[in-house]
């Protein structure tokens, strides 16, 4: 056996350590924080023992280890693994960002008494997001697709003896569920046409069929097929309509966010479209379709995450716009800047919301309002804070900078100027609205209510430091050498290896709006230089529109009551008053009745017998001599 294929145990020890929390975790309390971190820990151990046996083997194929499953009606189903730089990368960032919130949480969750359950769904949570980056067939994608679904509800649940959470809870369950029927739809359609669900030989039919060759793929049943799943990933990803379960997921213990915005649940989306990128590539419209998606998720969650004033909020919608980024990346051909991004963003989104949740334990809180001055008393927090915002707002020499210049040039190069100003100008509300957050809470006079405020244990910062080092320091990675790694161009690609390249005009004109929207924000947010109320009421229409979400969750709420329920209570008596009464209980009615009155005659007395028969004999007797006279 190879080191690749020991990417098996990654899953697995977390998947042994949810079995053992469970077993347990109530007896031994202390033991269900060791199992989870030491399955992860075990994880990111193996992470670097599968980079080395892929640099060993060949550092841009793609490997397959499949073995059979199980065998159904003459079609095999194989269990296996995609070892390729995309899942290697997606298992570095899955690993480490769940051990930082794991370690995170022995601080922040210490004294919940649900913490055995909380450490078992996390274990969970990572083993079935590893599952979905490895899955080497779309019924164990699926499978797998499903319980980070199920995990991401038990956490978002997890306080479940509060309404909000409960609520949330569900929110995001079937939401998400909505778009996984178009998923599996989709993976159905696919699985008839080449007759497996191995990803492999789809693939291989996509490119056929891409080429114009000969494929089991007919052009119009791939466009449906790759559409279903685009509408997959859009509820995973919270892409539009699909969003509003996102913001309303906070509701969770804030590590949960933190895992959920960086590192699974919402970036499982963008995964499956890189992971798929063969059949949408087959299929041009639907990149089309992803990218204008894309773009309209970006501009729309920019200007929430600009006008709400709750700090996990603003972190969200701010995640939302970001996966717009990755998706509008997608659909511009630009793999490997979407790829890059997602990794930049897992980064600098876990430090955010880890920050978050730092000053939210210190303070009790999250409405910026109430906070500002957090610097004096929260140092690493503010610090490590700023570097998360500063990357995600596209300053140099930060990671989400380098990675938003490549979507930029993606853009540039495959999608039309709107696009590219549409890009921009997401890019500037991006900067802006960090700025804000950054500003109104750690900067400014700190007020008397929250003098008391005090950094964090070390438990909750150690974590807030490592992340802020690949938020800081992971956009180098795209410089490289000939010789030895060639950098994340020549790592992370769909077809052909490419190194990185700036363009000065596109770059100079993102830093300029990028420092532009932290140079304005301080004077306009702290020290009130510009009359911020004025502005307001010049915008104050569309800001009521944006505060409420474009009335999103109004029109669904709209929908549900007056269309759903309304047609449900229809179709309910519908079922009683026709299908039962008439449809079911009509023609057993009916035959009661029949029978009711044809059993009148049998009374077991002789002399009504006779009397029948005498009549009978004289009507028989009648119509004999009529016919006969006749």
């Amino acid at each position: 056996m190879g080191l690749m294929e020991l990417a098996w145990i990654i899953p697995a020890s977390s998947f042994f350590a949810f079995v053992g929390i469970i077993a347990f975790g109530r007896r031994i309390p202390f033991v269900s924080p060791m199992l989870s971190i030491g399955a992860i820990i075990v994880g990111c151990i193996l992470v670097f023992v599968v980079v080395m046996g892929r640099i060993d083997a060949d550092p841009t194929g793609i490997d397959f280890f499949s073995r059979k499953w199980f065998e159904v009606g003459g079609t095999e189903l194989m269990l296996g693994m995609i070892i390729d730089p995309l899942s290697i990368v997606m298992l570095g960032l899955v690993c480490f960002v769940s051990l930082m919130v794991q370690v995170y949480s022995l601080s922040y969750m210490r004294h919940d008494p649900k913490l055995a359950w909380y450490y078992a769904i996390h274990a969970l949570f990572a083993a079935s997001m590893i599952l979905v980056v490895l899955a080497d067939n779309f019924l164990l994608f699926y499978v797998a697709w499903e319980l980070v679904g199920l995990c991401s509800y038990l956490l978002i649940g997890f306080w479940w003896e509060k309404r909000e959470p409960v609520e949330a809870a569900k929110k995001a369950f079937i939401t998400t569920r909505i778009a996984d029927v178009a998923l599996l739809v989709g993976i159905l359609l696919l699985f008839h046409e080449v007759g497996t669900f191995s990803m492999k030989e789809t693939f291989y039919q996509a490119q056929l069929l891409g080429a114009g060759e000969v494929s089991e793929l007919s052009s119009g049943t791939t466009m449906i097929a790759t559409f279903l799943l685009f509408i997959g990933a859009m509820g995973k990803s919270a892409q539009i309509p699909f969003h509003v379960w996102l913001p309303d997921a906070m509701a969770g213990p804030t590590p949960v966010s933190a895992l959920i915005h960086a590192a699974t649940m919402v970036v499982a989306g963008v995964y499956l479209v890189a992971r798929t990128f063969a059949l949408f590539e087959a299929v041009p419209n639907v990149l089309l379709v992803v990218s204008i998606v894309g773009l309209v998720t970006s501009l729309l969650a920019s200007t929430m995450a600009l006008v709400n004033t709750d700090l996990k909020r603003i972190l969200a919608y701010s995640t939302i716009s970001h996966l717009g980024l990755m998706m509008l990346s997608l659909g511009a051909f630009g793999y490997t800047a979407a790829i890059f991004h997602l990794v930049a963003h897992g980064f600098s989104k876990a430090l955010l919301f880890l920050g978050a949740g730092s000053v939210s334990h210190a303070s009790n809180q999250t409405d910026i309002r109430k906070m500002g001055g957090f610097i004096k008393v929260m140092p690493i927090t503010a610090i490590t804070f700023g570097i998360g915002a500063l990357s995600l707002g596209g300053i140099p020499i930060f990671a989400g900078f380098w990675s938003k210049d490549e979507i930029l040039i993606a853009v540039f190069n495959h999608r039309n100027f709107l696009f590219l100003i549409g890009t921009l100008f997401v890019g500037f509300l991006s900067a802006l609205y960090m700025a804000r957050a950054f500003y109104l809470v750690f900067f400014g006079d700190l007020k008397n209510e929250n003098k008391s405020v005090s950094e964090s244990p070390i438990l909750m910062t150690a974590p807030l430091i490592l992340l802020a080092i690949p938020s800081l320091l992971f956009g180098f990675s795209v410089f490289g050498s000939d010789e030895g790694y060639g950098g994340i161009g020549r790592f992370i690609f769909f077809e052909n290896a490419h190194d990185f390249h700036f363009n000065v005009l596109l770059g100079s004109i993102s830093v300029i709006l990028a420092v532009v929207a932290f140079g304005i924000s301080k004077p306009l947010y702290i020290t009130r230089k510009f009359d911020l109320n004025r502005i307001k009421k010049y915008f104050s229409g569309l800001i009521r529109i944006c505060e409420r979400g474009y009335y999103f969750d109004q029109v669904y709420e709209w929908f549900f009551d007056r269309i759903v329920l309304v047609s449900s209570r229809f179709i309910a008596w519908l079922d009683r008053a026709v299908v039962n009464d008439v449809g079911v209980n009509g023609p057993a009615n009916s035959m009661g009745w029949t029978a009711s009155k044809l059993r009148l005659h049998v009374t077991g007395k002789v002399y009504n017998y006779a009397l029948v028969m005498v009549l009978g004999s004289m009507i028989i007797g009648s119509v004999w001599w009529i016919m006969v006279a006749g």
